[in-house]
């Protein structure tokens, strides 16, 4: 059994080192100039591995490969990079290889890549592609950012709802340009308002004469363009959606929004919320240290400000912590057990308000939950820090102060937890953003408090 271990782990450790080897290849073959070497090795990479790979090696290795691989870049790179390094990837491209590039893309896929490039270098893209494709791209970016009118795809397969099975697939083979992915065949109405839709596995596995309309999905939902993208991919989520239609304020088709294009969209909302939570905002590994330190100063400003105004709470106590040392020894327990267990809370709430089942509807009940269970965990560890400052210092009384202080904390941080970013959210405040410094302000000002105030009319 050991042996086999020792082969598992031996396995692990080679198909990392493997990576390891093809990043060393690939920039060997850079640094010699070598193309031909250089397209071996990326040729059995996926395009999100090649993305992966130019977001890893700095800045001058970046450019160095991106133009020694020249006319072998792959649009789908382009749309797997991370944005904090796409603008540099195109410029180090010269403009036939982006041409080119760009053209393979699907619409949504270019909307994404040009939203955020300055106008000249966006009307040189545009330039570049079909006339039908670029009124698609210029169309999208009309729409508000976010919104499903960005996210949406143009291509898309349609059917009059009176169709059969056979029409539908003669009109698909003969079709010259189907998209490249598609899951439904969307059935319309005369005035192009879809009605209905149908997945691709039923056209294929029924007979032609079979009509659409009795082969189509029982819940069909369709999304405005206007919408968040944010709700979009809520209802993706939420209905197990695989593709929608996106209509206009008169209910006419203007595209699709597929499920991989809206899971990237949930999952950029999950990353946002957590680098938020930390105080980071939306960093990432190939920003700049410039750019990281200004994201970061202000909520580290923040925190300073609360520690101080916490430090303010200490110095009311000072005569106290001077006839007690033990109480410089304790206090930061339960200061630390409290902003622990507001983390805690304040987290699941988060989380919640995002996936939308926290609501006004169970939030008092959500509220009354966290408050009970720090109660419950308040006194569970008030005994044990009871006996603690019992045994540490021998004064039964000074056991009985930090075990007050820590039940009367843990239930403030549960309710602070909970209650803070509901706050913020009925004010159109981002409780990701906002919630930690306020939840670590009132835990260590109560924690503080609580502890030294009891102290002070207890113990002298």
């Amino acid at each position: 059994m050991l042996d086999e271990d020792i082969r598992d782990e031996s396995v692990e450790e080679d198909a990392y080192a493997l990576d390891r080897r093809v990043v060393a290849a690939v920039l060997d073959a850079v640094e010699r100039g070598d193309a031909e070497t250089l397209t071996a090795e990326m040729e059995p990479l996926h395009a999100a591995d090649i993305a992966d790979l130019l977001e890893q090696i700095d800045v001058d290795e970046r450019r160095a490969l991106v133009r020694l691989y020249g006319a072998e870049f792959d649009g789908e790179i382009l749309s797997e990079l991370d944005e904090a390094i796409r603008e540099d990837v195109i410029a180090a491209l010269s403009p036939e290889v982006l041409a080119e590039a760009v053209r393979e893309l699907e619409t949504d896929d270019v909307v994404d890549l040009v939203e955020d490039l300055e106008t000249a270098k966006q009307q040189e893209i545009l330039g570049w592609l079909e006339e039908a494709d670029r009124l698609a791209v210029q169309q999208a970016l009309n729409y508000p950012e976010y919104s499903a009118g960005r996210l949406m795809q143009r291509e898309v397969v349609i059917a009059p709802e009176y169709w059969t099975v056979g029409e539908a697939i003669d009109f698909m083979r003969a079709k010259a340009d189907l998209p490249d992915d598609f899951y439904h065949v969307v059935l319309v109405d005369p005035k192009l308002r879809p009605v209905a839709q149908v997945m691709l596995g039923k056209v294929i596995a029924n007979k032609r004469e079979v009509k659409l309309q009795d082969i189509a999905e029982e819940s069909f939902r369709t999304i405005g363009v206007t919408e968040p993208e944010a709700d979009v991919a809520y209802a993706f989520n939420q209905y197990h959606l695989i593709s929608a239609p996106v209509v206009d304020d008169e209910g006419r088709l203007v595209g699709v929004i597929t499920i991989d294009d809206a899971m990237i969209v949930l999952d950029e909302e999950h990353e946002e919320d957590i680098m938020r939570l930390a105080g980071v905002g939306e960093g990432s590994l190939s920003d700049r240290v410039i750019s990281t330190t200004k994201r970061r100063f202000p909520w580290l400003f923040v925190n300073l400000i609360t520690a101080i105004f916490a430090s303010l709470v200490i110095a009311q106590f000072e005569e106290t912590i001077s006839q007690l040392v033990a109480l410089a020894v304790l206090m930061p327990i339960v200061a630390s057990m409290g902003g622990n267990a507001g983390t805690q809370s304040l987290t699941v709430a988060v989380r919640a308000i995002a996936t939308r089942d926290l609501t006004g509807s169970n939030v008092w009940r959500v509220i009354r939950r966290e408050v009970l269970v720090g109660l419950v965990n308040g006194l569970i560890f008030a005994v044990v820090m009871g006996l603690v400052g019992f045994l540490w210092f021998g004064s039964p009384m000074l056991g009985v102060v930090i075990a007050v202080a820590m039940v009367v904390n843990l239930v403030v941080a549960g309710l602070a937890g909970i209650g803070i970013p509901v706050v913020l959210e009925r004010f159109g405040i981002d409780p990701a953003l906002a919630s930690g410094a306020f939840v670590t302000t009132v835990t260590d000002v109560v924690g503080f408090f609580a502890f030294l105030g009891l102290a002070a009319m207890v113990l002298l």
